[in-house]
């Protein structure tokens, strides 16, 4: 039987068509995918040699569907159940999940059961992948369009618990894109008093007001470091997140931050390259860096759970629905910052 599926041929090479519906695990499932939200990440794969010449490849890892089909030693779900599938899987066992770290498992093996292969009407999930978890139930009542902001708003989640965002926070978040504009929506609900946005895109910077933004700069009109000093009274936020693929705006967002604060790494810049730091501004105004990659699984189920509370605006966030056709429309719509969220249907 065949399916209706994105394959990556190469850079900027997505082309949708028919190819083999997985077969179904014995000890699985085989989902029906009524959702797949558009990630940053995903059109940072598409669009660059991410494969290393092995194509063709699916992407899309924000899947959310209903099962299908289930193998005959499968007892855990039933066909029908809506499921959303968190792309991180981890062993529970090694030394980074014991000690609190299971977003950097290290057994390379169970951390790739699951992950991608969303832009697709069907997805295998084997027996394997369902017993080491991550994969949740969606209620009757709540869209699956909502449910697949579970996962890109998992590791906003996670970074802003850890770095304990809250009462009376000034932050600063450098990038207005989906990321950012969801890290501004959990500030506020976390209690951060003053967000400012930082982009140079006008259009993304006035969207991210409607998401608790109380400043907005456009680094192309004005110096970013110069605004958030002169916004501060001189003194800096009190926490920083750069959220963009840019080593520049890491580079900049030391100059951003109060002497004792917290600057965060949050986007993955170009594999190779550096980033240069004034470290005697580092070392004599206290400055704390950290880098921030993924979640725990405490911290994607209750990311989750946001993702389908009722009062979570997700309607905001989703500006686009398109059929699965149109990939790539959707992802030029979210790279010149028209859509926010581009959520997929493969059976549109």
């Amino acid at each position: 039987m065949q399916m209706k599926a994105a394959l990556m041929y190469g850079p900027n090479d997505i082309r949708v068509e028919m190819t083999e519906k997985p077969a179904c695990p014995e000890d699985g499932l085989i989902l029906k995918i009524m959702a797949v939200g558009l990630c940053g990440s995903d059109i940072r794969n598409l669009t660059s040699d991410s494969r290393k010449g092995k194509y063709p490849f699916i992407y899309g890892h924000e899947i959310v569907g209903c099962v299908d089909e289930t193998g005959p030693l499968q007892t855990k779900y039933h066909k029908g159940q809506r499921l959303f599938l968190f792309p991180g899987t981890y062993c529970m066992e090694c030394d980074a999940c014991i000690t609190g770290h299971s977003e950097n498992c290290e057994n390379e093996h169970v951390a790739k059961l699951a992950g991608t292969g969303g832009f697709a009407q069907y997805i295998a999930v084997g027996g394997e992948k369902i017993h080491y978890g991550g994969i949740y139930e969606i209620p009757e009542d709540v869209s699956y369009e909502a449910a697949s902001l579970g996962e890109p708003l998992t590791s906003v989640f996670a970074c802003l618990e850890n770095i304990k965002v809250g009462y009376p926070d000034t932050l600063v978040i450098i990038g207005a894109g989906p990321i950012g504009d969801f890290m501004a929506q959990i500030a506020r609900i976390r209690g951060a008093q003053r967000i400012i946005m930082i982009d140079i895109n006008q259009k993304r910077l006035e969207m991210a007001k409607q998401f608790g933004v109380d400043e907005i700069i456009n680094s192309q009109e004005t110096d970013p470091i110069e605004a958030v000093k002169k916004l501060t009274g001189g003194k800096g936020a009190d926490k920083v997140i750069s959220a963009t693929p840019v080593n520049a705006t890491q580079a900049q967002s030391i100059h951003m931050v109060r002497k004792g604060g917290l600057v965060v790494f949050f986007g993955g810049v170009p594999k190779g390259s550096l980033t240069e730091l004034d470290c005697n501004l580092i070392h004599y105004n206290n400055i704390w860096i950290k880098g921030h990659f993924g979640a725990s699984y405490d911290q994607s189920k209750r990311a989750f759970q946001l993702a389908i509370a009722k009062n979570f605006p997700s309607d905001k966030f989703i500006t686009h629905i398109l059929p699965l056709d149109q990939i790539n429309e959707g992802i030029q719509l979210t790279r010149t910052g028209e859509a926010i969220k581009v959520v997929l249907h493969p059976w549109d």
